[in-house]
């Protein structure tokens, strides 16, 4: 083929040959003819998808400009070469170092100066660190691959082993191998098909890993005793139940290992002494339906006892203390249930614990005093933000690490002293180019949805463009709203490239995430999922009836549940919006979830209901998914998805058929396949700036002339 046949080919969309494939259930007899699109094996498929990537990088060849200049923002406002703050384990001080030009990260080390330092050594980026000590370079580990990621990266507590994971090809399968810090040495533990997250014994003797059955759920915790064949690797606990996912790690204490099991709805928790690691799990409380908790070790009067944050009879949670010898006994009420206060979870530290909730859609923290059982919240001035416990592997430190930022203050680092009750900033991420916060703004609305509910909208927008409202201004408004997730205000590099250009981003809160409580989850769940598009539809709605935006200036975004969202307001008002963005989007849930082989399914019950057993739930989820409900003679939106074909959680071949689908009722839909990625995309950090760069040029070509022009939009 000539060059110029190969361009002509590649302008002309992919056409996808529909293959009969009936379904039958309850009844209910369903043709569908790009299932074919599944087989990941079979060449024809690799054909089509590598031909719709021909056809979209023929479609978008003129944002190629604008793709490379606003790649070019993104890179000149990131510090290329700079330092993470350092966090104390032991008697070393660990950080993460980036170097200009290079695509990951570097994980060092440094002593302490003595054992009352807790004050993170000022480092400064490009000069030297005395004592420093590479651990892993991730460019090394990664040369010759077109795919790296680290799963697991843990150092022994006497600071002599490193464990560390990693994944070449995208799908969430780790490697795992150990090396001796003393001598630069690997040893020849090597355990390959790992799930990510595993751990070191405290005494280094051990690793504590877990593996995955055909469905991709971690089901069984393994013990492998370093320097041993791992052929001989002992099995500590499994879990049939195809519901649960199994997790295991070490008490910050180092008193316990313990193994948790967790369902969407209900959850375990089983000890181990970890100074006995073949001794007999012992369980915390056994499992109920709808029963979720989590505990913590903590010694309180010299007792061991583990502070239990719990759902049972409390909607938005409650926090109990219970002795550790005996989890199923007196239960003694620390924070009782509170409703509109929803308990997020609880860090226990030898001297007082954190613990995190959420009051009036925002999060907190607080410091919990074991004596008094006081909490002492930590306030913030600003309307919006965002902020947790980072890096704390510490039992007896005087210090609690956070991590804080917003729409328009950068990702910041804070030190907690707990005596003093005072913040100590350690960093803040330095953005290059003239930064100034104050050139931006920020603030909630509250959208009434149909039904009255009250659902909040946080916007940020630059204010030389004035303020949102005045006048129609292009809005990228996003979205998620499922398995109580929430989508706080964060700082984003890339986003400035929309906002410096006029673009509003506007977030909304729908049922299904975690904003506003436990409630808001169960009200955007099961047979109550339609309230998550329906109040989407309703935030953008009020959005072009307030004067905010107009629908030809409107552009969504959601990613994975968030794809789902997507697909569903693309068919129940696509007139709202210019183009939709959907990135590894779960499109094509029924087909999905009523296949309990494939990754996720039997978990994702709880979730979105069982339609293979219950024909009320088929019947609901037929009457949303994207892929069933695309319409005829409908004018939709620009379309973009995004996928990857490695990916584990949702497969490819959604966002493939789903295209397919538009196409056929004249819809113009892309469909963009990263051919070596899994479900987070491409890896590296120069790679996932490119990635980002041409979807952000993507979405400034939808909404066309809605950008403002001259100068400050070239900004």
């Amino acid at each position: 083929m000539t060059d110029a046949s190969a361009a002509a080919a590649a302008s002309v969309p992919p056409v996808a040959p529909r293959r009969t494939h009936v379904r039958t259930h309850h009844g209910d007899a369903v043709d569908d003819p790009y299932e074919w699109l599944r087989a990941k094996d079979d060449t024809e498929v690799v054909a089509h998808l590598e031909a719709e990537n021909r056809y979209t990088e023929s479609r978008t060849a003129h944002l190629a400009p604008v793709q490379e200049r606003i790649f070019e923002e993104i890179k000149g406002r990131v510090l290329e070469t700079d330092l993470s703050v350092p966090t104390r384990r032991g008697a070393w001080w660990y950080y993460a170092r980036t170097e200009e030009g290079k695509q990951y990260g570097i994980q060092c080390r440094a002593p302490i100066g003595s054992p009352d330092d807790w004050t993170p050594p000022a480092l400064e980026p490009g000069e030297p660190v005395v004592g420093e000590q590479i651990l892993l370079d991730g460019n090394l580990e990664a040369d010759g691959q077109e795919f790296f990621s680290l799963g697991t990266f843990e150092v022994s507590t006497d600071g002599r082993l490193l464990l560390y994971g990693v994944d070449v090809e995208g799908d969430e399968r780790y490697t795992l191998r150990v090396r001796d810090l003393d001598t630069d040495e690997t040893l020849p533990d090597v355990i390959e098909g790992t799930f990510a997250g595993a751990t070191l014994s405290p005494d280094g003797r051990h690793i504590v890993y877990t593996t995955v059955d055909d469905a991709w759920r971690p089901d069984t915790v393994w013990l492998h005793e370093i320097g041993a064949d791992a052929a001989s690797d002992r099995r500590l606990f499994h879990e049939p139940d195809e519901r649960f996912w199994v997790d295991a790690g070490f008490t910050r204490s180092d008193r316990f290992l313990v193994i948790g099991l967790g369902s969407s709805i209900t959850s375990e928790e089983w000890l181990v002494p970890a100074d006995d690691l073949t001794a007999q799990p012992r369980v915390v409380w056994p499992r109920r339906e709808g029963v979720e908790y989590d505990s913590s070790h903590a010694v309180v009067d010299g007792e061991d006892v583990l502070y239990v944050l719990h759902n049972d009879g409390a909607l938005d949670f409650e926090l109990v203390r219970v002795a550790a010898s005996d989890p199923a006994g007196p239960r003694t009420a620390v924070l009782p249930h509170e409703p509109g206060r929803r308990l997020l979870g609880v860090s226990t530290f030898r001297d007082w614990a954190v613990v995190g909730y959420r009051r009036d859609g925002l999060a907190r923290l607080g410091v919990l005093d074991y004596a008094t059982a006081a909490v002492d919240e930590l306030a913030f001035d600003e309307p919006l933000y965002s902020v947790g416990t980072a890096g704390n592997p510490e039992w007896a430190p005087p210090l609690v690490r956070l991590g804080y930022g917003s729409f328009v203050t950068p990702s910041t680092v804070y030190d907690y002293d707990v005596a003093t009750r005072t913040l100590a900033l350690r960093k803040q991420q330095p953005v290059l180019g003239g930064y100034d916060p104050g050139d931006y703004a920020q603030r909630r609305l509250w959208v009434t949805a149909t039904d009255g509910v009250q659902v909040p909208v946080s916007l940020v927008w630059k204010r030389s463009f004035g303020e949102p409202g005045a006048a129609p201004r292009p809005v990228h408004l996003y979205g998620y709203g499922s398995y109580e997730a929430t989508i706080d205000p964060g700082f984003s590099v890339p986003r400035l490239s929309l906002l410096d250009r006029g673009v509003v981003f506007a977030i909304a809160h729908v049922r299904g995430g975690g904003e506003m409580g436990r409630q808001w989850y169960e009200d955007g769940k099961l047979l109550h999922k339609r309230n998550t598009f329906t109040d989407f539809v309703d935030v953008a709605r009020h959005l072009v009836d307030a004067g905010y935006t107009r629908p030809e200036h409107l552009v969504a975004e959601g990613g994975s549940a968030g794809g789902l969202l997507m697909g569903a307001i693309a068919n129940l008002a696509p007139e709202l919006f210019a183009g939709v963005l959907a990135d590894v989007p779960f499109v094509d849930a029924l087909t999905t979830i009523l296949d309990p082989s494939l990754p996720l399914t039997v978990i994702e019950w709880d979730e979105w209901g069982d339609p293979l057993h219950d024909a009320g739930v088929y019947a609901y989820m037929k009457s949303y998914t994207p892929y069933e409900n695309v319409r005829e003679g409908v004018r939709y939106p620009r379309i973009l998805a995004v996928t990857s074909f490695n990916d584990t959680r949702v497969l490819y071949v959604e966002p493939a058929k789903w295209v397919a689908r538009l196409r056929e009722v004249g819809a113009d839909a892309l469909l963009r396949c990263e051919m070596v990625a899994g479900h987070g995309g491409v890896s590296g950090r120069y790679s996932a700036w490119r990635e980002r760069a041409f979807e952000l040029a993507w979405l400034l070509d939808v909404l066309g002339d809605g950008v403002p022009s001259g100068a400050e939009a070239d900004a």
